[in-house]
């Protein structure tokens, strides 16, 4: 067993799974960068209501939120190519989850607008503020602190679902692990410990990050 272990977390195996964990890195940031933007967007246009459009994105939001996200991932990647738009690998990842993330994200800026008191809207509106002046300054800010929770939760379950990404053969940690064990059956449970201990380090490193901005934002 130790040998196994040994084996398994060679210097060139580990430098091949760390590179793997670069590309989860880059793969989760820009999404999370892409779906928070997109999100917020989302979030805004359903809870304000304009005529017509809050209800076709509520629509489509609910539509993505109940697709699975392996089908979003195959038809960016297989899909796509069919219409005329071919993304590398990379691209056609972060797409997808950009997609899946953001209709997560637009209900959580939902609900956080809808969780402040409407008497700030009000009481902002009455001291000369546009609506869109009080949403900015006013609510949004109040808003934030309320959605960090379960915004970084939904942001650390991205980083865990990049591994599904494998299915369109995307070279990150799950992948590159699948390949080093594929070789030497020996080290599969060496490569589960090194996967667990490198999502482990890189969610814990958000959840981290998320108390600090409570406290700051606070």
């Amino acid at each position: 067993m130790l040998s196994s272990f040994a084996g398994a977390y060679s210097f060139d195996n580990l430098r091949y799974l760390v590179e793997g964990l670069g590309i989860t890195i880059l793969v989760s940031i820009c999404s999370i960068i892409g779906s928070f933007i997109l999100g917020l967007i989302l979030g805004l246009i359903r809870y304000v209501k304009f005529k017509y459009v809050s209800a076709i994105v509520g629509f489509i939001i609910d539509i993505i939120r109940n697709l699975p996200l392996i089908l979003i991932l195959f038809f960016t990647y297989f899909g796509l190519p069919n219409i005329g738009v071919k993304p590398d690998v990379i691209p056609a990842a972060i797409l997808a989850m950009t997609i899946f993330e953001s209709a997560m994200v637009a209900e959580i800026v939902r609900s956080g607008i809808a969780a402040v008191d409407p008497g700030q809207m009000e009481g902002a509106r009455a001291n000369g503020l546009t609506y869109w002046q009080a949403m900015r300054y006013i609510v949004l800010p109040q808003a934030i602190m309320k959605m960090i929770p379960a915004m970084v939760s939904q942001f650390i379950s991205l980083v865990k679902d990049t591994s599904l990404a494998t299915i369109i053969l995307l070279p990150e940690m799950m992948f590159r692990a699948q390949i080093i064990y594929g070789q030497n059956t020996n080290y599969i449970i060496p490569m589960f410990v090194a996967l667990a201990v490198l999502y482990f380090i890189v969610c814990f490193a958000l959840s981290i990050l998320s108390r600090y901005l409570e406290k700051r934002l606070a």
